[in-house]
């Protein structure tokens, strides 16, 4: 018989089985919840910023090309470029920015003295 205060087999095994699907929860569903969360934000900041980059190019050129006389005739192709132009900087700029702060956020660059 067993002794009053004890715990049987069957407890102790439904015990660790519960303590096993909690840490199961806590370590695999509850950060991939929040990676959820923060890819959500993070994809929905990028096509607004994506979008507002693509309205800005297009508002470059209309006003470049209807506001300016210079461009007409020979030069109607200017404009383009122009804009163009603006949105490989603006696509550079991202990617340095993107860059630098994964730099920083791994380390990468700095020596073990500390040096770069």
């Amino acid at each position: 018989m067993a002794r009053a205060g004890t715990k049987g087999t069957a407890d102790t095994l439904r015990e660790l089985r519960d303590l096993l699907v909690t840490y199961a929860k806590q370590e695999t569903v509850d950060p991939l919840r929040s990676l959820g969360r923060s890819l959500g934000w993070g994809l929905a900041g990028a096509v607004l910023v994506a979008a507002s980059v693509v309205f800005a190019g297009l508002a470059i050129l209309r006003v470049l090309q209807s506001e300016t006389t210079v461009f007409n005739d020979n030069l109607s192709w200017f404009p383009y470029l122009v804009v163009a132009l603006f949105m490989v900087v603006v696509t550079g700029l991202a990617l340095f920015a993107i860059s630098r702060s994964t730099q920083r956020r791994t380390g990468a660059g700095v020596s073990s003295r500390g040096e770069r």
